[in-house]
């Protein structure tokens, strides 16, 4: 690879291609021929465009422009990402069970499992719930890798509630085995848009990468991977900002975005879920009157979805553990806004809803 910054002259046969694609073709080959390495990724050139690292003809520009030609482009870093790393970082955790071999910790929205794709390195690297882990517990398993220290499973970043974590080898060997044997049982609570046609059902729906958008999953590709998901709707809501069903949802697979794909493949995605189809904004109906007071339109800066309750056998004693965490305050919150917003008031929640919810939350 040669030395950075480095100064390039578009040729004539790149007019009409965007910035960043040709950079990506253009560095990939450079990488291939000199050191045989990877390609150089299209979102990899879109970080350096961002942090300004590309200048065309001495300006910044952005990774959507269209190239005409006899451009003189200078890339100032090298295309290769920094490596990703784990770091111990003093960041408040909620440890609902703690002993020798494992912990259980309820993961707040927002926060990614660990390291990854991201604008900037702090992006990439820091407020991880890794690093939290790394500073509060003395030790952790090192089965998944330096990057993954204790991590037996994941919850997405928009994505609440409660996770496992293995404190030593053994402890995390034992949890995986009973997670691919289908031993552990978690139960989750959405908020969906619309009413599902069934109080209950199981949806069985192999699940593969989308082909044309790689940041989704999808039911309708080919090779996918088995996926089972049982849901039943414990209330129904009809508000003035449409109809919302809150499910209860019990995932005998754990596959990326499963629940949230399974469930927009009924056709009711999970409320703040616009990677699936959810509106990033609820707005109110013209044919529904609010309640005085309340808004035209309701956001959430997350999906509504939440790992409420998680049961599995310890890894040492083979005792039966079971542990559950209430919705977190922003969807309680939100839950109130929709049940009052209706002029003739909110209705109350069953004795089954206050149970898994909340009883001070209904």
């Amino acid at each position: 690879m040669p030395d950075f910054p480095l100064t390039l002259t578009t040729p004539p046969d790149a007019a009409g291609q965007r910035l960043d694609q040709y950079l990506a073709t253009y560095l990939s080959e450079i990488n291939r021929s000199e050191v045989n390495q990877s390609e150089v990724s299209r979102a990899r050139v879109q970080q350096l465009i961002a942090k300004g690292e590309v200048l065309v003809n001495d300006a910044a520009a952005k990774a959507s422009l269209r190239l005409r030609g006899d451009e003189r482009i200078t890339v100032a870093g090298p295309p290769a990402a920094p490596p990703l790393r784990a770091m111990a970082e003093e960041i408040a955790l909620d440890i609902v069970y703690e002993d020798d071999d494992l912990a259980i910790v309820n993961k707040p929205a927002g926060m990614m499992v660990h390291a990854g794709a991201g604008a900037t390195d702090d992006a990439r690297n820091r407020g991880t719930l890794v690093n939290a882990l790394l500073h509060h517990f003395a030790k952790l398993s090192g089965v998944g890798g330096a990057l993954r220290p204790g991590i037996v499973h994941r919850l997405d970043r928009a994505t609440s509630g409660l996770m496992v974590v293995a404190k030593n080898d053994d402890a995390h060997r034992k949890l995986a085995k009973q997670f691919s044997a289908r031993q552990v049982h978690k139960t989750y609570l959405a908020l969906v848009h619309g009413w599902p046609k069934q109080e209950r059902g199981t949806i069985q729906s192999a699940i593969s990468r989308h082909s044309q958008r790689r940041t989704r999953m999808t039911t309708k590709g080919f090779g996918g991977r088995e996926a089972m998901t049982h849901y039943s709707v414990l209330r129904k809501i009809d508000s003035p900002y449409g109809k919302f069903a809150l499910v209860e949802v019990k995932i005998e697979t754990g596959r990326t975005h499963q629940i949230r794909v399974h469930m927009s493949s009924l056709g009711h995605p999970v409320v703040g879920d616009a990677l699936y189809g959810a509106p990033g904004e609820l707005r109110s109906q013209s044919n529904q009157r609010r309640a005085a007071g309340m808004p035209a339109t309701l956001g959430l800066e997350r999906n509504f979805l939440h790992s409420a309750a998680l049961e599995l056998m310890h890894p040492r004693t083979g005792d039966l553990l079971k542990f559950s965490r209430a919705l977190p305050t922003e969807l309680v919150e939100l839950l109130a806004l929709l049940e009052n917003a209706r002029q003739e008031g909110p209705r109350r929640g069953s004795d089954g809803e206050r149970a898994i919810i909340g009883e001070n939350q209904l």
